[in-house]
């Protein structure tokens, strides 16, 4: 048995750090918190100092004994976890439950996992700094005071299922505000104007005129006067100018630039840079700090001046702007800078690239410029053109990397060719193009995390998981929408011709832009309605800041709990017993031929559209599209609702219809239903079209062969292409025609199949109706009908017996019967 015991708290860094300890050391994983507030219950004793109930949850309770055993037999027990305020807070779990003694508890950190690193922290070991805990605790309280009081306000008052929380309330209204500004911005047209010059030596550039014009009329009257003009360079102003490198990676600073540069979500971001630290590869990734160590200065100034040369070495300290968040003591950067690349998937080495590209620029020289600014004067008017260039003299960081940009952010200007002033100039084109005012852009993900960095609005490692939360809330979804077509005028002067031209573009896009669901308005506007200071963005960012003066030692967080609450909690009370229900109701007008008041709203099962008022005995409803919204359909447009279902008439002795559901618009031939193909609209679709689609599934579900008697049929899901048999899914893989099956194909494919299932197969009780199955990564997972309860890692499910199975299923049990009672009470 090893003297010392290391408990981390992931199996991948406790992989890495064997590779740096001796014989004398076992490294153990808790596979993060080994205990929480649980999960069916508020867990905290808001009458007694709000103190948490923490609980090991079923799943863990095997590693924990285990980890007790271990702590038992060694001499030392060192706790390894991460050095923020969540590491600190598992190792204090750790302590607590395997009832640690002091006097061989140690506990350790280390921002990189390098065998240099490790050896220091274990010389300089320290206790558990209860600060930190608190500031966690805090945290973990607060929030969870707010979504379990809020929550169930919002199932009164808006619909059930719903949640609220601190930051994840506070991001959709961000988000919310941003859509209603561009709902409400009314676009103005007016008229830029370029032109094209070349200097005498026949080298073109263009220069733009300073101001526009706010009508074509305008336009076309200075164009005509550049008719017989002649140009020359009345000013050129030419000055040196530098531009110095940004500082080496934050948390909120690499899931920006990597969203802009790689084209990451936020939460993949965090995913691999998590592997890269686990493998000893980058220091740790979440940290608010752009200051780098002595050493890792000294080893990028060596890198540069060995790979670039001297004078492109120039080591710098940054300011850190962030105030006590996060603990970590130094920038994210590689742990060893001598790496260039690594030999790992496609996404590890290209975040990789991008972090140990920051940070050896970080450490580079200048780009020495020249900038250039010319004013263009002509004979046939007293405006002026103006064009400016930048021209790089010295590279120095710009060698290696260059800051991107967010799409509304202004783009680097170009080069100019050598120009002396009162130099004459010939004019090739002057045109002038009609260009439309544009509202703010959405938010990106990259651009949400900034802004909420920009406020003090949570802290970077929690971006990712809110960002997530709002979306699987279906508070906010990531737009779809090309855009629509809108026309522009351009009027292009070459010599004495001037031709006009009406042209197209693309406006209106939100692909891949967070855009509020009617849901996640109507829930924005109740809770900005009735809790104005939780929705508040200095209460959330002063919330922030009591968090890190917690951290400091310089709050105490129970005092803290008790201000918060003694505000918060009447205000609940409030507004469950007074507020009014909200739905998002708006009244568009009348029925032309009824003259019944035609309405939007919030409906059980989702957005919805109705023809009455309330006390209309014969009310109509129809459900919205999916990509119409509350806040913005039209009359027209609900009246057109209400048109289907439309009858078609029959087609083989069933009867045919057309109408719009929740995935769409599709046809209905008698208990089978076909969805129309992108931009057909249902009201357009005859009997005849019908009649193909009907054909065209019937073919697509006709069995291909059969085996074992029992048919086999193909298709195509969102997970590619597959086959059925026996209400078994069989996805086929590019090794296979799929066009052209063989029978030999089906037959192995389906044999390939029921080997698999038998292999995953780690229990089976037919007569109660249970087995136990292998899943994704090393866990497993239990299936009794539509329960399914998953197993972690550190559970060895081969050693599950019927009895500890049938616990586990019933612990999950209790929750879906309370949601049950809770659905039918509402509906009493």
């Amino acid at each position: 048995m090893a003297k010392n015991l290391v408990i981390v708290e992931s199996p991948a860094k406790a992989k890495t750090i064997e590779k740096f300890l001796g014989k004398e050391f076992q490294v153990e994983s808790s596979f993060g918190h080994i205990a929480d507030l649980p999960s069916k219950e508020i867990g905290v004793d808001v009458a007694h100092d709000f103190k948490p109930k923490y609980e090991v949850s079923g799943d863990k309770k095997s590693l924990v004994k285990k980890l007790k055993d271990l702590a038992k037999s060694a001499e030392i027990v060192w706790l390894a976890s991460d050095e923020d305020r969540e590491g600190e807070a598992i190792s204090w779990h750790l302590a607590e439950e395997l009832k640690l003694k002091p006097e061989k508890t140690k506990r350790i950190v280390f921002h990189e996992i390098t065998k240099s690193a490790i050896q220091k922290a274990i010389e300089n070991p320290r206790g558990i700094d209860y600060n930190l805990v608190n500031a966690q605790q805090a945290r973990r309280v607060l929030d969870r005071l707010v979504g379990y009081e809020l929550s169930p306000v919002l199932w009164k008052k808006v619909k059930g299922g719903l949640s609220a929380g601190r930051v994840q309330s506070v991001s959709v209204r961000l988000i919310v505000e941003r859509e209603r500004e561009i709902q409400n911005f009314n676009a103005e047209a007016s008229y830029s104007v370029v032109a094209e010059f070349a200097n005498e030596a026949g080298k073109t550039f263009k220069a733009r005129l300073p101001k526009n014009f706010r009508s074509k009329a305008e336009a076309e009257t200075f164009l005509k006067q550049n008719i017989g003009s002649a140009y020359k360079v009345s000013d050129l102003e030419t000055k040196p100018t530098k531009k110095s490198p940004a500082a080496p990676f934050t948390t909120s600073t690499l899931q920006q630039e990597a969203a802009r540069k790689l084209y990451l979500p936020v939460g993949i971001t965090m995913q691999i840079a998590q592997r890269l630290y686990e493998a000893g590869l980058i220091t740790y990734m979440r940290t608010d700090s752009v200051n780098l160590s002595q050493e890792a200065m000294e080893a990028a100034k060596a890198e540069i001046e060995s790979y670039y040369g001297k004078e492109f070495s120039q080591p710098r300290n940054f300011a850190t702007k962030s105030k006590g968040a996060q603990e970590a003591h130094e920038a994210i950067r590689p742990t060893d800078m001598s790496r260039h690349t690594v030999n790992l998937d496609r996404d590890q080495a290209r975040l990789y690239d991008l972090i140990w590209k920051r940070t050896l620029a970080s450490q580079m020289s200048d780009a020495q410029l020249e900038r250039t600014n010319v004013k263009i004067e002509a004979t046939g008017h007293k405006e002026y053109f103006a064009a400016s260039g930048e021209v790089i003299k010295f590279e120095g960081f710009l060698k290696v990397y260059l800051e991107g940009h967010d799409d509304d952010e202004e783009e680097q200007e170009g080069m100019l060719p050598a120009l002396t002033v009162g130099e004459k100039l010939a004019n090739h084109t002057i045109v002038a193009t009609e260009r439309f005012s544009r509202p703010p852009s959405r938010y990106t993900e990259a651009s949400l995390v900034k802004k909420l960095e920009e406020l003090g609005i949570g802290r970077p490692s929690t971006y990712a998981p809110t960002i997530s939360t709002i979306i699987a809330r279906n508070y906010v979804e990531k737009g779809s929408n090309e855009g629509v077509e809108r026309k522009y005028n351009q009027l292009t002067l070459t010599g004495t011709d001037m031709v006009s031209k009406v042209l197209a573009e693309t406006t209106g896009s939100d692909k891949g832009k967070l855009v509020p669901t009617d849901i996640g308005m109507i829930v924005n506007d109740f809770l900005v309605a009735n809790f104005e200071t939780i929705l508040d963005y200095n209460f959330t960012a002063k919330v922030e800041q009591d968090f890190d003066e917690i951290a400091e030692g310089k709050e105490d967080w129970v005092q803290m709990m008790k201000d918060f609450y003694s505000h918060f909690h009447p205000n609940v009370v409030d507004v469950e017993k007074n507020a009014d229900r909200e739905t998002g109701e708006r009244i568009l007008g009348v029925h032309p031929e009824s003259g019944k008041q035609v309405s939007v709203r919030l409906g059980k099962f989702g957005p919805m559209a109705q023809i009455g008022d309330a006390e209309d005995e014969n009310k109509q409803f129809a459900s919205l599209l999916p990509e119409q919204n509350i806040g913005t359909i039209t009359l027209d447009e609900v009246l057109t609702l209400f048109l289907l279902p439309k009858s078609l008439g029959t087609y083989d002795g069933e009867e045919v219809e057309v109408n719009n559901g929740r995935f769409g618009p599709y046809v209905r031939f008698g208990k089978t239903f076909i969805s129309l193909p992108k931009g057909e609209e249902p009201l357009d679709v005859t009997l005849e079209r019908a009649a193909e689609l009907i054909e065209e599934k019937k073919q697509a579900d006709a069995p291909i062969a059969t085996y074992e008697g029992k048919p086999v049929q193909k298709g195509v899901g969102r997970f590619g292409p597959f086959i059925k048999w026996d209400g078994m899914f069989i996805n086929v893989s590019k090794k296979y025609n799929f066009d052209k099956l063989s029978q030999e194909d089906i037959i192995e494919l389906i044999q390939d199949k029921i080997q698999k299932e038998k292999d995953k197969l780690i229990h089976d009780w037919p007569e109660e109706g249970i087995r136990v199955e292998k899943a994704r990564w090393g866990r497993s997972v239990i299936l009794k009908g539509k329960t399914k309860v998953e197993l972690g890692k550190e559970v060895d499910a081969e050693k599950l017996t019927l009895e500890e199975v049938k616990e586990l299923i019933e612990k999950k049990a209790p929750a879906k019967k309370t949601a049950s009672k809770k659905a039918t009470a509402k509906k009493k």
